[in-house]
């Protein structure tokens, strides 16, 4: 797997579990927190500001976030790529034809951040903050986090930080990355429902279920 497809899975696994609204110690009184049974839509617009680039990479498109089971990120624009990440492992498609699947056990981290997932969609704080020191600001209307890693130079957590804000939901977060890149995706038109996954959804996540 490459620097920058790693990169990515680990930036996804830091997003899904930011995107989980439940709290044990909530940020903000009135944080959401999803209930089982219920599962997390949206759409996202990312700007990835890399070395060397004058103007961001922008892409745009939807995810789809089931308890327990994991995220289904489609990006649209540019280019059309499935990326579905669940407790087996990271599958991803681009154009509907499969390119990379790779199980949890070759990513052992992985599995610690998907853990973090699941902690927080129960309601156990401390599933972040055993990987990152947590300063949280309160706002008049919401709340904003920054996170750095209790282990500097950790290679297997290409993050040098994490910037967030939100009220009721995650609205935006930063990924501040080594070597000055980073990338901001913004959440939008998101709601919360009591229903399964769609068939080609249902389908997507079971590609990465534990075998």
């Amino acid at each position: 797997m490459t620097s920058r497809a790693w990169g990515f899975a680990v930036g996804c696994m830091l997003v899904v579990a930011m995107l989980a609204p439940a709290w044990a110690d909530p940020p903000v009184e009135g944080t959401i927190r999803l209930r089982e049974g219920q599962l997390l839509r949206g759409r996202f617009e990312q700007e990835r500001y890399l070395e060397g680039f004058q103007t961001p990479l922008k892409s745009s498109g939807t995810f789809l976030l089931v308890p327990e089971r994991g995220l289904v990120w489609r990006t649209e624009l540019p280019f059309a790529i499935t990326t579905v990440i669940g407790p087996g492992g990271l599958m991803q498609e681009v154009r509907g034809r499969e390119t990379t699947r790779i199980p949890a056990a070759k990513l052992p981290f992985m599995s610690k951040l998907y853990a973090m997932l699941s902690g927080t969609m129960t309601g156990d704080w401390s599933a972040l903050a055993s990987t990152f020191k947590v300063v949280r600001t309160p706002e008049a209307k919401g709340w904003n986090l920054r996170l750095t890693p209790l282990e500097a130079d950790d290679p297997n957590l290409p993050i040098q930080a994490i910037h967030a804000r939100g009220f009721r939901l995650l609205a935006e977060i930063e990924l501040v990355k080594p070597h000055g890149d980073r990338d901001r995706l913004v959440f939008l038109n998101q709601k919360i429902e009591t229903a399964q996954p769609a068939a080609q959804e249902a389908a997507l996540l079971a590609a990465t279920d534990p075998k």
